[in-house]
């Protein structure tokens, strides 16, 4: 049979070949590789291991001036005057340039040692695997405010014992059977980028906890131009699954604001979403097929035929899951062409009320640009102070700019809000969708206001992560949730929580706070709201655990006005308390069932979705499971 020009595979065991394909696709094995990633197998050799982000890029005080290091964004060797002064005002808060950022600890907790299991790994497994601190301390933990204040206060009682680097699915297989067979706890762990406490290590786990670190399973395994779908190794990062595709003329498109660093599988794990949604699709919109390994077998649909009517989708057991379930391995994805033509743009509106009202008309005519999000007055203006220090000519313009938005336009600038646009597809396609996007806003009061300032507000999104650990270091707390709403809830939910967090910020005797908000999703019947909350710490004693308190009171105001639990970071550890009432009694427990089949000795025991199995529940879970065995392979 002659080879298929336009599909490739690797030398990955036949079963990660689609079936019916494995043939062709063998025949064929140029654009198969493993990837080269920007995460280095020694994590903290590049990323930060207190925080978010890049070793080389920082925000830090020079001269009570706010600055950022490094040369992989826009602010690249900046001085935030504007930023400074903002800071100041909001939070009456001088930067102090003195205060320096954690070191390295060199001591850590000691690990629970499963002596067969330990001996069993080296001898049956080529897995690669270490129990050096700094290996378990960055793997031990997420990006919640929680951990980041954990780590930087040396809280963590426990942390990974041992961390393991399959390479492949079947190495996966062996790890989880020993895992399941001795009784140790894992930990699947990708980017590391959860906000939910998804991969943070149960503090009262008495087992042995193993991190099983997916980076080395990054390899591209097949690509089929003709079907427009490429299979992938889940710990893959999307900045690097997105490198290679457009080597290759394609994307996926998925794009969440954690792209430099999660990955696909931890994408798949959390149901996550995307900015460029709006063309590409959520990531329940984009995988075919989902491999995942669990102590009682691998779960998977056998076709991947581009839609199935046949009972419940198992694919959809296996999103979501946030790790409680198995490991998730290869994931058969929908690739599309690059686009020809990517463009930004931005629009002012009055009043925030008008920007939603814009934002409900392009929803409800479906012409939404590739990703368009609407900010708030706060955030609006936040932004305005993150701009870099202007020449003397770039100030005489936003002067004339901005007498025109007040004088001519008669905005009051306490109230004006923005929204980012951009859009990607054929020359004539964007050209039109230019058009009617700026039509619609006209009817709503907006203009537009410029391509640079879309451009940089998009992109600055990747910058604002690394604000949250520079205001730690200064004594403010701060993070965001989010959420989803109907559309004649939306002005409403967004007004309600802004009220609540102030309420509570007082009634803790904080004075010193700020809270935004963003429409950054549009959806038919509702949208996606993003919150931001901080407050100046400074005194307030167990801040973390009031900053927790008052988000706690937000979330009860967002399921007051009909907003859901959570759009996409998930629910993880911090969001379990309102789990069964979110998927009822019944939803719950038929969760439950689905665990227990699957992982009957609860090797998989993070703690998320469903509260916590308390210790010295392990020996009843065991005794249930004594019977078990662990059966071959189950397609499902």
């Amino acid at each position: 049979m002659a080879a298929k020009r336009n599909a490739v595979t690797t030398e990955a065991p036949e079963s990660s070949a689609p079936p019916g394909e494995g043939t062709l696709l063998a025949l064929d094995p140029r654009l198969s590789m493993r990837v080269e990633s920007v995460i280095p197998k020694k994590r903290h050799e590049a990323l930060k291991w207190f925080g978010w982000g890049y070793n080389d890029s920082q925000f830090f005080a020079k001269d009570g001036v706010i600055c950022f290091r490094g040369d992989k964004y826009p602010l690249a060797r900046s001085e935030l005057t504007g930023f400074t002064q903002w800071v100041k005002n909001k939070f009456q808060l001088t930067v102090d340039s003195a205060k320096p950022y954690p070191q390295m600890p060199h001591s850590y907790p000691r690990p629970v040692e499963n002596a067969p299991f330990l001996r069993e790994l080296k001898d049956t497994t080529k897995a690669d695997h270490s129990l050096e601190g700094i290996d378990r301390l960055v793997r031990c933990h997420g990006q919640t405010l929680n951990d980041i204040y954990s780590l930087w206060h040396n809280k963590f009682r426990r942390i990974p014992d041992l961390v393991v680097w399959p390479r492949c699915h079947d190495e996966v297989v062996q790890l989880v059977r020993l895992a399941h067979k001795h009784n140790v706890m894992l930990v699947p762990f990708g980017g590391g980028t959860s906000v939910s406490g998804a991969v943070t290590c149960p503090q009262n786990e008495s087992r042995m906890i193993c991190a099983l670190d997916t980076s080395q399973m990054n390899r591209l395994l097949w690509l089929n131009r003709e079907n427009l779908t490429v299979c992938f190794e889940s710990g893959i990062v999307g900045q690097d699954l997105e490198r290679v595709l457009k080597e290759q003329g394609l994307t996926v498109g998925h794009e969440p604001d954690s792209y430099e660093f999660s990955t696909l599988g931890g994408w798949v794990a959390t149901r996550a979403s995307g900015m460029k949604k709006n063309v590409y699709g959520n990531i329940e919109d984009l995988v075919v097929r989902v491999r995942m390994v669990t102590p009682t077998g691998t779960l998977e649909r056998e076709c991947s035929a581009p839609r199935v009517s046949c009972g419940p989708d198992f694919n959809h057991v296996i999103m979501g899951s946030e790790g409680t379930l198995g490991v998730i391995t290869e994931v058969v994805l929908k690739v599309r062409p690059l686009p020809k033509v990517r463009r930004y743009g931005s629009l002012a509106f009055p009043n925030f009320e008008d920007g939603v009202l814009f934002m409900r008309e392009v929803a409800r005519r479906r012409c939404q640009p590739a990703s368009v999000r609407l900010m708030d007055n706060e955030q609006f203006m936040f932004g305005q102070a993150l701009k870099p220090e202007k020449s003397w000519w770039e100030s005489v313009k936003d002067g004339l700019k901005q007498r025109y938005v007040t004088s001519w336009k008669g905005i009051d600038l306490t109230q004006i809000c923005a929204a980012t646009l951009l859009f990607e597809g054929d020359l004539k396609d964007v050209q039109r969708q230019e058009a009617l996007i700026y039509e619609i806003a006209s009817q709503f009061n907006g203009f537009p206001a410029g391509a640079q300032n879309g451009e940089r507000g998009y992109i600055l999104t990747f910058v604002i992560a690394y604000i949250r650990d520079f205001g730690l270091n200064q004594g403010i707390v701060a993070e965001s949730f989010e959420t989803s709403v109907p559309w004649d809830r939306c002005s409403l939910l967004c007004r309600s929580v802004k009220q609540r967090l102030a309420t509570e910020c007082h009634k803790h005797g904080i004075a010193m706070f700020m809270s935004s908000c963003r429409v950054t999703q549009t959806y038919d019947s509702g949208a996606c709201i993003y919150f931001y909350f901080g407050f100046r710490c400074v005194g307030v004693p167990n801040p973390v655990e009031i900053f927790e308190a008052i988000e706690h009171s937000a979330r009860d105001e967002i399921l007051s006005c009909g907003g859901s639990l959570s759009h996409h970071h998930g629910v993880g550890k911090i969001r379990t308390h309102w789990y069964r009432d979110a998927v009822t009694e019944t939803g719950s427990s038929l969760f439950s069932a689905a665990k227990r089949h699957l992982d009957p000795k609860n090797i998989f025991a993070l703690g998320n979705l469903l509260p916590q199995v308390e210790e010295g529940d392990h020996k009843k879970i065991e005794a249930l499971a004594a019977s078990s065995s662990t059966p071959p392979k189950a397609k499902l």
